[in-house]
């Protein structure tokens, strides 16, 4: 699974307009949401910073829920912008998520058990995990 970085608002224009998660690594204006829904009509689910999430508008946390836009807080460790644009979550760990939630293992559980391993953010393995079951 791959999430594309986005570290500033100059960005935006030139998103591929499948992209279906994104990580804005920059403080963004609703207007920035906005054009950023615009720009990839297929979008799912936008990543935010823990310390920008607690100070979103809650208008915009709002109008992302009524388009089917989930909102998640969390942190791509250890990426490195110069090399790649995406972030990638390894096959082998949506397996394991795939797998724990198969067998039975609540949502909250496996992020807990996951998030151990990887440090992906709790939120985004939430998502992963939902996402499977309803697939």
């Amino acid at each position: 699974m791959r999430v594309r970085v986005v570290s500033s608002k100059n960005e935006i224009p030139d998103l591929n307009p499948n992209e279906r998660i994104v990580h804005m690594a920059f403080r963004a204006s609703n207007v920035d949401f906005l054009n950023l829904m615009k720009v990839c009509p297929r979008l799912r689910a936008i990543q935010v910073p823990p310390s920008y999430h607690k100070t979103m508008s809650r208008a915009i946390q709002l109008f992302l829920e009524m388009q089917g836009i989930d909102l998640l807080e969390g942190d791509v460790w250890g990426h490195r912008k110069d090399i790649d644009e995406y972030f990638l979550v390894n096959d082998e760990t949506i397996g394991e998520i795939e797998t724990m939630i198969a067998s039975g293992v609540g949502i909250d559980e496996a992020a807990d058990q996951i998030m151990k391993k990887t440090r992906l953010a709790p939120d985004l393995i939430k998502y992963i995990a939902r996402s499977k079951i309803t697939a």
